[in-house]
């Protein structure tokens, strides 16, 4: 079974309410046609009904009627969660007017609607900027706890099944925060880690901190972050498998780890790589993509309280069926 079916699989077992708030786009709504066909997620979409109709006769969408539908003008909660956003953000100068206008947002609507425990995870992307999408979860959701810092993991999916988890590999953070300090990277870590056990499965995450020096062969200040913030790493979850810092050829390949970091319980078996800034994650993951044939699935954004994921623009139906099931994967693990 392919990593995909598995995270499929995982979903359909404990199925969670996940919001699409771009419910007028069109491959959206394949998507979430096909979702409830497989019966992967309950599906919140919001959108004009009136649209979403002529879309689901236009495409000839059978199952729509499985999920609700809201209507972001004529919702009857619209009130009630105008008062609970004016009150979330009125130290930062909103007025009522303002959340009532803005609770008419699908993407705003749909944090109020997680942040009310009416659904655990929400998608857009297909036409929102990855800044509208994270604004208001940013907003209204927050961060998780002892998390300040959200960033974007890949899963790395090779057919190389020595390395990583059976030639699976996380590797974070390729899509966010584009210079962490040393707290921000080793909050990255962590959920970095979290990551491979929500979606990958990995049932022991071994995370690696890449650097361009092995257990101090080079000295300069962007070692010494990255020393730093495994240190951070640990303090914030103890029993994280965690080292560094490490170069990839001593994270990856046990005869190098063995020679550059004897004694490390990482070095040679790491199957969670965390780049040093946003730059080298981002490089490195396309290169692996691109030159190696491995296939990239992501980014999952990380370290929200409850699971915002965003799409590519250019995403195709396929894409968004499996960041469902993703984003279930995650909801699950943040109930616990």
């Amino acid at each position: 079974m392919s990593l995909i079916d598995q995270i499929v699989a995982r979903a359909k077992a404990n199925k969670q309410r996940i919001v699409l708030p771009e419910a007028e786009e069109e491959r959206t709504l394949i998507a979430a046609d096909k979702v409830l066909e497989q019966d992967i997620a309950d599906l919140i979409l919001i959108g004009n009904p009136d649209k979403v109709a002529a879309l689901a006769k236009q495409h000839n969408l059978k199952n729509l009627d499985k999920a609700t539908l809201i209507d972001p003008e004529n919702y009857e909660r619209s009130e009630e969660l105008a008062q609970l956003l004016q009150k979330l953000r009125e130290k930062k100068g909103m007025t009522i007017e303002q959340a009532r206008e803005l609770v008419k947002n699908p993407l705003y609507l749909g944090c109020m609607i997680i942040k009310t425990e009416g659904a655990d995870g929400q998608i857009s992307g297909a036409l929102s900027t990855t800044g509208d999408t994270l604004r208001p979860a940013l907003q209204i959701i927050k961060t998780a706890p002892g998390i300040s810092c959200v960033s974007g993991a890949m899963l790395m999916i090779t057919d190389k099944p020595e390395y990583g988890e059976n030639g699976v590999l996380v590797f974070a953070d390729v899509a966010v925060t584009p210079m962490p300090d040393a707290n921000q990277l080793g909050q990255i870590a962590v959920c970095a880690a979290q990551t491979a056990k929500s979606v990958a499965g990995f049932a022991e995450p071994r995370v690696a901190m890449c650097s361009f020096s092995t257990k101090g062969s080079a000295s300069h200040e962007v070692v010494d972050k990255v020393v730093e913030a495994t240190k951070m790493a640990k303090q914030l979850a103890p029993d994280l498998k965690i080292d560094g810092e490490l170069q990839a050829d001593a994270a990856l390949v046990p005869a190098v780890g063995c020679k550059k970091a004897p004694g490390s319980e990482i070095a040679g078996k790491a199957n969670v790589l965390v780049f040093p800034n946003l730059e080298v994650g981002n490089i490195g993951y396309k290169l692996v993509q691109r030159l190696a044939g491995a296939t990239a699935l992501g980014p999952i954004l990380q370290g929200i309280a409850r699971p915002v994921n965003d799409l590519s623009r250019g995403c195709s139906v396929e894409d968004i069926v499996n960041l469902v099931a993703i984003t279930a994967c995650q909801a699950m693990d943040a109930k616990k």
